[in-house]
């Protein structure tokens, strides 16, 4: 038996940290949390000073009792789970379950999955934080309280199954404020001019500005014409047609001679983005690649915890990456400077360090950076994935930028004015990247939607008072847009400017939105609200309006803080939260909100009645207000296009292995499902297939693993809590079962990812 225990939570890291450690350290993983409050009730007793009642899960009971007893025999136990509240309150956790002192048992954490690392941090072992355990206690109790005591009042005034929470209600909020500006939004009319102009065979354009010097808005095909009458003679032979955009376009040859008044040019200055962050490295990955959040973070978490490369080596890619840092190690700085100096040139280098913004910032971590700079995207490509390689490249470029000299470009704005009307300016302008500097590396996008504004390229050299020729003159309709709705990454930019929440529950707050229906996902990336979204919120908002600020969020956030560097007791805190607002809101809906009925604003066929949506536990349909009197039922459209569309890809086909009878779709409690044209005599079920899935099997029959090699068994995929695997088909009975390889895996991200980014591209 060693003498020393290292418990961490992950199995994916012990067998690394314990080759590192050596033969005196056994290192164990605790599966993550293994203890917590229990489900289906409160478990915090509100009149005895919010005592909570922590439990081991069943699934963790033998983890556990395997734990106590290598524990038992340890010398020294070390606990190594990550650096934040969250990990911090599982350590006092294993404690409390393991009957280890927490004021002796040796506490370490490291940020990287290096030997360097590891062995530094047991050279600096510390003990418990227990103020970051309260702030995190605090986060737990306080969000189960508005879970527990606000869910079954939307339960008995709107419907069963909705849930409300402290971080995701507001969430959605601020994607319901949104759709109601789009809604609301008035469409303003206006036209812009541009004309081709031609100098030494080079064609640029300019877009109409001013006349007499101040800047003129056209907002009406009057307005342009007005303009047209001094350059054209015979306006009647304007073409009038519709562009690409549906939008009324007019245009007219010209051969007019436009003479260059005034040129301006002026050198602009581009500097890099700090390295990332949580928050940034999620919004970056859902601009550039489409990744949701959890998806970003997942990637990330397998970097983190280490890659098996070709040659049977162990590779840990990146940082810690749940961090607000935007810090990096003086060794990442005399990295980033070698692998720059010897790629780009001594000229492209500069020694940059960040500042984090957020006051709230509370993690003592660097930012999210390659543990090795030197270790290019390119050494890695047959190890990783295609979405391991593009967030690991991503990763390694804007590390690497953060380090890069600025960008110099050169800006030329030139100013024209037509030869028969000499009051007016027509503005081109250009751009010339006079140094590259980081942009050789790297560009951050963002998130903004293109300006519909003509790039005019390189321009020409011209001179004060030169003139260049008309080709063809512009005049294009366009009308204001309404606001664009959150992606992923731009409701985590404003989560976080909101302060609403943390960067590591971005992930779960937005999957959980989706996931409980309050929000879908169109086209790939826009977020737009349900009908129950708007009717819980609006619920919200009047009877737990306090709770529903965002004001009152980034508070709670702050006093969270405060728990941590232990100004304040978290109990006060609850105490205070409880007494001073969550209970009078909750005896307050109790007493004077109305049930809510979400109309569907048409009347009943059948008895004039308003027509409602209704819910089961996987379904939503229509029904009458007057049931049970009146039992008219009918699907909403959305369901019905998904129902048709699923009858029309499986319906016809025969039941597999010889079933009697042809598929069909049905819908039962749990939402649509396959059966037998003869069921229920024929009590066969199908699983409706995802994408996923239906890839996973193609690319396995087409590798010929659906056949085990030794047995010649048929193999299927199965599912257990961990994901797919492949088994016999009468698993267990047979008892042949094995891992789905990595060359499949790689090939299947890889063929999602691009299906993903055709999508992306046809949207």
């Amino acid at each position: 038996m060693a003498k020393n225990l290292v418990i961490v939570e992950s199995p994916a890291k012990w067998k690394t940290i314990e080759k590192f450690l050596g033969k005196d350290y056994q290192v164990v993983a605790s599966m993550w949390h293994i203890r917590d409050l229990p489900q289906k009730s409160l478990w915090i007793d509100i009149d005895n000073n919010f005592e909570p009642e922590y439990n081991i899960s069943e699934d963790k009971e033998k983890t556990v009792n395997n734990l106590k007893k290598l524990a038992k025999w340890a010398q020294t136990v070390w606990i190594a789970t990550d650096e934040d509240r969250e990990w911090e309150a599982i350590w006092w956790h294993l404690c409390k379950a393991l009957d280890l002192d927490p004021a002796v048992t040796q506490r370490i954490v490291f940020h990287e999955i290096t030997k360097t690392a590891i062995l530094k941090a047991v050279e600096n072992p510390r003990t418990i934080d227990i103020d970051l355990v309260d702030a995190q206690q605090a986060r737990r109790l306080l969000d189960r309280l508005v879970w527990y005591k606000v869910s079954p009042v939307l339960w008995k005034k709107i419907r069963k199954g909705l849930s409300a929470w402290r971080v995701q209600s507001v969430a959605v909020k601020l994607i319901v404020e949104k759709e109601r500006e789009i809604i609301a939004f008035k469409p303003v009319e206006s036209w812009k001019i541009t004309v081709q102009l031609d100098f030494s065979w080079s064609v640029f354009s300019a877009i109409f500005s001013k006349v007499d010097g101040k800047v003129k808005k056209l907002k009406s095909k009057e307005d342009v014409q007005k303009i047209l009458s001094t350059l054209i003679d015979n306006i009647t032979s304007i073409k009038e047609s519709k562009n690409k955009k549906d939008m009324l376009e007019l245009s007219h040859p010209s051969e007019l001679e436009f003479t260059l008044k005034e040129s301006v040019k002026k050198d602009s200055k581009r500097s890099p983005g700090a390295p990332f962050t949580t928050s940034t490295l999620q919004q970056e990955g859902a601009r550039k690649f489409g990744f949701g959040v959890k998806q970003t973070m997942m990637v990330a978490q397998k970097l983190y915890e280490g890659i098996d490369l070709w040659n049977g080596e162990r590779q840990w890619l990146i940082t810690y990456m749940r961090t607000d840092s935007m810090n990096l190690s003086e060794l990442a700085l005399w990295e980033a400077k070698e692998v720059i100096t010897k790629t780009f040139g001594k000229q492209y280098h500069k020694k940059r360090t960040y500042t984090t913004k957020s006051a709230g910032a509370q993690e003592a971590h660097e930012a999210i950076r390659p543990t090795d700079l030197s270790r290019t995207p390119e050494s890695l490509k047959w190890d990783l994935d295609a979405q391991q390689l593009k967030l690991y490249t991503l990763i390694w470029k804007r590390t690497l930028a953060s380090q890069m000299e600025d960008a110099i470009v050169e800006v030329t704005t030139y100013h024209f004015s037509p030869d028969k009307a000499s009051n007016q300016t027509w503005t081109s302008k250009g751009e010339v990247i006079k140094f590259d500097g980081f942009m050789t590396l790297y560009i951050e996008w963002n998130d903004d939607e293109e300006d519909e504004v003509e790039d005019s390229g390189v321009l020409p050299a011209i001179q004060e008072g030169e003139k260049a020729l008309s080709k063809n003159i512009i005049w294009v309709q366009t009308f204001s847009r309404p606001p664009a709705r959150f992606t992923e990454a731009s409701l985590v930019k404003k989560l976080e400017a909101e302060w609403i929440g943390r960067p590591s529950t971005y992930a779960p707050t937005i999957s959980t939105i989706i996931d409980r229906w309050y929000v879908e996902k169109k086209d790939k990336k826009y977020l737009h609200p349900t009908e129950t979204a708007f009717t819980v919120t609006d619920f919200l908002q009047e009877y737990f309006t306090q709770m529903m600020e965002y004001s009152f969020t980034k508070s709670v956030e702050e006093e969270f803080d405060t728990i941590a560097e232990w100004k304040v007791k978290f109990q006060t805190m609850l105490s205070k939260f409880w007494e001073g607002t969550l209970k009078k809101s909750i005896e307050e809906a109790g007493e004077k909100a109305e049930k809510v009925v979400e109309l569907v604003w048409k009347k009943c066929p059948l008895c004039e009645n308003e027509l409602v949506y209704k819910f089961s536990k996987a379904w939503k349909f229509i029904g009458c207000s007057n049931y049970p009197e009146c039992k008219h039922i009918e699907q909403p459209k959305e369901e019905r296009d998904m129902l048709d569309g699923l009858r029309a890809k499986y319906e016809g086909k025969p039941c597999p292995d010889g079933i009697e009878g042809t598929v069909v779709v049905k819908v039962g409690r749990f939402g649509p499902f396959l059966a037998s044209s003869e069921y229920p005599k024929v009590k066969w079920i199908g699983k409706i297939k995802s994408e996923k899935d239906e890839l996973l099997e193609e690319i396995l029959a087409k590798k010929w693993l659906l056949v085990d090699e030794e047995t010649g068994e048929e193999m299927v995929v199965k599912w257990s809590r961990r994901g797919p695997f492949l088994a016999a088909k009468n698993y267990p009975d047979v008892k042949i079962a094995k891992n789905i390889p990595k060359d499949v895996w790689d090939e299947l991200n890889a063929r999602m990812a691009e299906a993903s980014e055709s999508e992306e591209v046809d949207a």
